[in-house]
């Protein structure tokens, strides 16, 4: 099956803006496949799994997901613990402690739907599966499922496999042509598209643009990463981090470098060239609930006036944008002037969390055409659950769901 997805503007009457009115039009399924798909305002959605609900990051692909013009949930799956419950009763504590991590409430659509244990998930009326579980299960669970249906996943397990794609929207969207070459090598129906770290998301989107418009040598990061991006079970002790930063992360230094150079790099035939850039990472937890701040100095290719920089920001990802799909933000990145910006708790929910906000630009005297700057990007909806939405939705405009 094949889902391609239109939009289009109309101007209602008595109204003096536009409104984007986005349609799905199902393409090469026979007639009884149609009718077995729920309408909705006449026009099919793609029938959607959710992989480890009940998590933190789950509970933000319901969120999200809720109401979604093009996706319609119709199962959540979790744990053999949370099996068997209506959703809520799951995330319900013995002491009758609710365990929602969202700052929206629970949509009342999924309180009462009960919840599948992952690895029995069935795919029949099922379209596309997104994954948010741990990735030491994920492997299994998405080797299972990606055979037959297209998986798009927050997780690790297949960020590294040469015929994986790790995908942000608006900053690779070419890597998508490696599924292809997934499909036919390991003669899957399906495949697995997953996003990046959390913190390598806000750090590619803000050096795509000067990758290309100057070039890039070298960049060093630093991140100070919200508590959110810990999970909840079993997330970090209150008493480690109050009045503390935790200086160390497993793995993430790692992530934060080797995806860099793999997202930032080119497609050249049916494989990935990555970008040639050494970077050096130091990822630290600190006493914030969500949004990710980084510090980052680059080299560039060639000397750069800081306008020149922040213009190659700001005007970074307009063809994206220009697609119209239901969770694109109307900019990539935004630039701010204001020497104290950005902050987490007051700039990480801008377009809902689906843009970076880059502030401080400046010159740096240690690297060669250096420059450096603070960002701050959402870790749990741009770097994980709305992340992944935004893919798929690409995914389906472009015809590979």
């Amino acid at each position: 099956m094949r889902c391609v997805a239109d939009g289009g503007w109309i101007t209602p009457p008595k109204i003096a803006i536009q409104m984007c009115q986005l349609s799905i039009r199902w393409s090469r399924l026979d007639r009884a496949g149609l009718e077995e798909k729920k309408q909705v305002s006449g026009k099919s959605r793609c029938r959607v799994a959710v992989l480890g609900a009940t998590g933190v990051a789950g509970q933000q692909f319901l969120v999200s997901l809720d109401q979604h013009p093009w996706f319609e949930v119709v199962a959540l799956a979790a744990s053999e613990r949370s099996a068997g419950k209506p959703y809520i009763d799951a995330i319900t504590g013995p002491d009758g402690h609710l365990g929602w991590a969202c700052e929206e409430q629970l949509p009342q659509s999924f309180s009462q739907v009960q919840v599948i244990e992952a690895s029995k998930l069935d795919l029949d009326g099922v379209d596309l599966v997104f994954s948010a579980v741990e990735s030491d299960a994920a492997r299994a669970l998405e080797e299972k499922f990606a055979p037959s249906v297209p998986v798009v996943s927050t997780s690790s397990a297949f960020r590294y496999e040469d015929d994986v794609p790790i995908i942000v929207p608006g900053v690779n969207c070419d890597h998508t042509a490696l599924i292809e070459r997934q499909r036919r090598e390991r003669g899957w129906k399906g495949f697995v598209a997953p996003i990046p770290n959390c913190t390598t998301t806000g750090l590619v989107v803000a050096l795509a643009p000067l990758a290309r418009t100057f070039g890039l040598r070298s960049a060093i990061v630093t991140s100070m990463q919200a508590l959110s991006g810990a999970g909840r079970s079993p997330g970090i002790a209150a008493m480690d981090v109050l009045d503390n930063v935790l200086p160390y992360i497993p793995k993430e230094e790692e992530k934060v470098q080797t995806e860099t150079s793999k997202i930032l790099g080119t497609l050249e035939g049916d494989q990935i060239v990555p970008l040639d850039i050494p970077v050096s990472a130091t990822c630290t937890r600190v006493n914030v609930r969500d949004g990710h701040t980084l510090c980052v100095t680059a080299s560039l290719g060639r000397p750069a006036e800081l306008d020149e920089v922040a213009d190659a920001m700001r005007a970074f990802g307009r063809e994206f944008v220009d697609l119209g799909l239901p969770s694109t933000p109307p900019e990539i990145i935004r630039v701010t002037d204001q020497p104290d910006r950005p902050q987490p708790r007051i700039d990480r929910m801008l377009h809902d969390g689906m843009t970076t906000v880059v502030g401080r630009i400046r010159s740096d005297s240690v690297l060669e055409n250096g420059v450096k700057w603070i960002l701050l990007s959402h870790n749990t909806k741009l770097g994980a659950a709305k992340g992944a939405i935004s893919v798929a939705e690409y995914l389906l405009h472009t015809g590979l769901i």
